[in-house]
């Protein structure tokens, strides 16, 4: 049985531990479900009003008919409808998820556009002024959140100098190409920046093995361009760690940058999910966090693919 083949059968099982793990956590949240969805018309509900709505959301019943029920569901493509949007669950993940993929690109493309080539640099010239400034400047990156980036970015860019747009109405990018970058590009470099420092951080470490090995040593000594040796010989083979750190990062953005979404008001997943959490809204918890769930596996399983790619020693048979 090959690799990809067993790693696809064991979706599956990931996906039905996800499930109910998931499952028991929303309900173990303290509070009433319809209390949440109705707020302070909840108290004008009669016991009889009251019993009849939670019929009418399932909630009569015990946790293992629940589930049960949710569960049958699923394996017919049905993830249930949103009790606050009044939408399929899954109408609903499609349509905030194109906004969450493009942030997380762009996040990626920020992160790897100023970590590489950082790492790379300061790992070229170890125990100069130059690379412990980008030592410095990297563990200032790691040890800012990315709510204190974003702030920060609102605060000069837009409000200082007026050059982006801190927050309004979501432009997609089919109808406004520049106008969805303007509003993206402010929570990109938050996100983006943030992870740069630990690409730089793990490129350089990654650099310095790799400096050290004999085949560099081998192709400098043919008189091969430091360029050449660095880019062409060293590099691919420092990329493993980085696309492991990428693919790990890759899978958490795809899930929702909550904090930052939620700053700069973006309808993506991770202000759906918290909006859902904060209303109990179980059938919309339950459907985002298995299609987080299945990201993030389908995330692995590249990355695990893209390392035979990369180091050509490295292969996956059926033993």
């Amino acid at each position: 049985m090959s690799y990809v083949l067993r790693r696809l059968l064991m979706f599956p099982l990931v996906m039905l531990g996800v499930s109910i793990f998931v499952f028991v956590a929303i309900r173990l949240v303290p509070g009433d479900a319809i209390t949440a969805m109705l707020g302070t018309e909840s108290g004008l509900l009669t016991p009889a009003q009251r019993e009849s709505l939670a019929a009418y959301f399932g909630l009569d019943q015990n946790w293992v008919v629940q589930y049960w029920r949710w569960l049958v569901g699923l394996l017919h493509g049905d993830l249930g409808v949103s009790v606050t949007y009044g939408q399929p669950v899954s109408q609903i993940i499609l349509d905030r998820f194109p906004l969450t993929l493009e942030l997380a690109l762009l996040s990626m493309v920020i992160a790897l556009l100023i970590g590489l080539p950082a790492g790379v640099f300061a790992a070229t010239r170890v125990e100069r002024p130059s690379d412990l400034i980008v030592r410095v400047f990297t563990m200032i990156g790691q040890s800012t959140p990315n709510f204190v980036l974003a702030l920060l970015a609102i605060f000069v860019l837009s409000v200082g100098f007026g050059v982006l747009p801190t927050m309004g109405r979501f432009v997609p990018l089919t109808e406004d190409p520049l106008g969805n970058l303007a509003q993206l590009i402010l929570p990109a470099l938050a996100l983006g920046t943030a992870f740069a420092a630990a690409v730089t951080r793990i490129s350089r470490a990654a650099m310095l093995d790799i400096l050290s090995e004999d085949y560099v040593r081998t192709a400098r000594s043919k008189g091969f361009s430091q360029g050449y040796v660095i880019w062409r010989h060293a590099l691919p083979n420092a990329l493993i760690p980085v696309v492991t750190l990428s693919g790990v990062e890759f899978g958490y953005l795809l899930g929702g940058a909550v904090i930052v979404e939620q700053i700069f008001a973006l309808p993506g997943l991770g202000r759906v999910v918290l909006d859902a959490i904060l209303q109990r809204d179980y059938a919309l918890v339950q459907g985002v966090v298995l299609f987080i769930a299945f990201n993030f596996l389908l995330v692995n399983l590249l990355v695990d693919l893209a390392y035979a790619a990369l180091d050509p020693r490295i292969r996956y048979g059926a033993s």
